[in-house]
């Protein structure tokens, strides 16, 4: 039996029955049947819940005349990935604001809350990010199906038409190599930072380690900004109308 989060003690003493039926719907086996939640999914599932409420109590409330500190904050993220997504999508970006916002505060919460005694970085196990890179390089491909129809299949046969047989192989391989990319440059950052945390904390547990901390509040906040831009610049290509 793994180690487990009291967290994820708590959901597999109250929904332990609920995610093996799930499991089992889709032909999956737990190792651990009587704990069949994880670390890495409690956390998710916390994250979840997490920007549920601040995006239900955000909303509850919203006001123009008298606008709050939560809603400011809102408003500056809403603004930066917006005119990321303007400069790199250009028209018809906001459409894609929304998913890109979703996006960021996943991975930002997911990366930061590793900090907060008794969690730990979901981000920092592979499984994590590389669910947000096939997310992300599923809705992609389908926005560029969605904008340019069938013809979006000319995005991997390159600008010469009779070197197409060559190029096609070559874009797929690149475009698989997105989600790999995704995955290894936000799980070894996550990862290696944690370990220096822990490494360091075991070592000196007070004064020193505190840098770290914030060393890795930096790392997760550029680590999320490039997974985001990146997932931009991947659906500004998409969904151009030139090839």
């Amino acid at each position: 039996m793994p180690e487990q989060l009291r967290i994820t003690a708590f959901l597999n003493e109250h929904f332990a029955g609920l995610a093996n039926a799930i499991l089992n719907a889709v032909h999956v086996k737990p190792a651990y049947p009587q704990a069949p939640i994880t670390n890495y999914i409690a956390m998710q599932l916390l994250v979840f819940a997490l920007l549920l409420l601040f995006f239900i109590y955000t909303r509850l409330r919203l006001s123009v005349d008298s606008p709050g500190a939560m809603q400011h904050i809102v408003e500056v993220l809403n603004s930066f990935i917006s005119d990321q997504a303007h400069e790199v999508i250009g028209h018809g970006y906001e459409r894609y604001v929304g998913y890109l916002s979703a996006l960021f505060l996943f991975i930002l919460i997911s990366c930061l809350i590793g900090v907060i005694p008794g969690l730990e970085t979901p981000t920092a196990i592979p499984s994590v990010p590389l669910g947000c890179a096939l997310v992300t390089w599923f809705y992609y491909h389908f926005q560029g199906v969605r904008v340019n129809g069938f013809g979006y299949i000319r995005n991997f046969m390159g600008p010469v038409w009779w070197l197409a047989i060559l190029m096609f192989p070559i874009e797929v391989f690149s475009h698989l190599a997105r989600v790999l990319s995704l995955t290894i440059r936000l799980f070894a950052n996550m990862f290696a930072s944690d370990m220096v945390i822990l490494v360091f904390f075991s070592l000196i547990p007070i004064a020193i380690p505190v840098v770290f901390i914030l060393l890795h509040i930096g790392v997760a906040v550029i680590q999320t900004y490039v997974f985001v831009l990146l997932a931009t610049v991947y659906i500004g290509e998409a969904v151009a109308h030139e090839h």
